[in-house]
C-alpha cells in the first residue's frame, strides 16, 4: 500500500504543474518563512499535558477532550480546512484506517478551524465516520502551539484561487493551524506527536497505529 506521504507529494508534483510560477514563488517563500519562524518548535510535543477543549462537531454536538479521555486514548489531528485538497487526502487515508483505530480502543477526532457547515460537506465528501469538530478562531489550535497568521500576499493569493477563508472561517481568515496529530492516552498526556510547518506533509496512519500499540 502507498504511503500517505508518497500520495501526496504525487499529488503535489502534478499540482505544481498547474500554479503559475508567481504564485508558486509566494507560496515557497510563504513556506520557509513559517519554517524558519521556530513555530514548529512552540507546539506542545509528547510528553506535554494536552490541553482540554470543548467543540461543536458538524451533527451538532459538543465534544470534550475530557470526555474522549474518558473512554480511551484520543488521536487529534488538526488540519487547515475542507478547501485544502492535501488535507481532503489526509482524512480519507485516516478513514481508511479508522477500523485499526477503534480496534485499540482509542477516538479519532478532527479539528478545523471552518464553521461546522462548512466542515460538514467534507464529512460528507469522505464519508467521515469519526468527529470533525469546529475550532473557530483557532482557539484550541493555540492552546497547542499550532496557530500562526498567513502573510498578506499568500492570503492574496488564497483568495485569488477562490478559498474564501473569510467565511469558512467565521471571520478569521489568516488564522489556520499547522498540521498536527496527537496521541493522547488516558491520563491526558500527549504519548506521541507529529507536527511539520509543511502542509503537504502528514502524520502516516501506520506510525499512529504504532503509537497506539506503545501505549499497551
Amino acid at each position: 500500500m502507498t504511503s500517505l506521504n508518497a500520495e501526496l507529494r504525487v499529488f503535489y508534483e502534478a499540482r505544481q504543474q498547474q500554479i503559475p510560477a508567481e504564485v508558486r514563488q509566494v507560496m515557497q517563500r510563504a513556506g520557509q518563512e513559517l519554517a524558519d519562524s521556530g513555530q514548529v518548535d512552540r507546539a506542545l510535543t509528547a510528553g506535554e499535558r494536552a490541553p482540554g477543549f470543548r467543540l461543536p462537531s458538524v451533527t451538532g454536538q459538543t465534544v470534550a477532550l475530557e470526555g474522549l479521555i474518558a473512554e480511551g486514548p484520543v488521536v487529534l489531528t488538526f488540519y487547515r480546512g475542507a478547501w485544502c485538497p492535501y488535507c481532503n487526502i489526509a482524512l480519507r487515508a485516516l478513514q481508511q484506517h479508522h477500523t485499526d483505530i477503534t480496534a485499540r480502543d482509542a477516538r479519532l477526532v478532527a479539528v478545523s478551524p471552518q464553521i461546522p457547515d462548512e466542515s460538514l460537506s467534507l464529512a460528507e465528501k469522505h464519508s467521515l465516520t469519526f468527529d470533525v469538530l469546529s475550532d473557530i478562531g483557532s482557539d484550541t489550535a493555540k492552546q497547542y502551539g499550532l496557530a500562526f497568521d498567513l502573510p498578506d500576499d499568500l492570503a492574496a493569493v488564497y483568495e485569488k484561487l477562490g478559498f474564501d477563508l473569510q467565511r469558512v472561517n467565521d471571520g478569521h481568515p489568516r488564522t489556520l493551524p499547522l498540521p498536527a496529530t496527537y496521541v493522547i492516552d488516558r491520563e491526558g498526556v500527549i504519548r506521541w506527536a507529529f507536527v511539520n510547518s509543511d502542509y503537504t506533509k502528514r502524520a502516516e496512519p501506520s506510525d499512529i497505529i504504532a503509537a497506539l500499540d506503545a501505549l499497551s
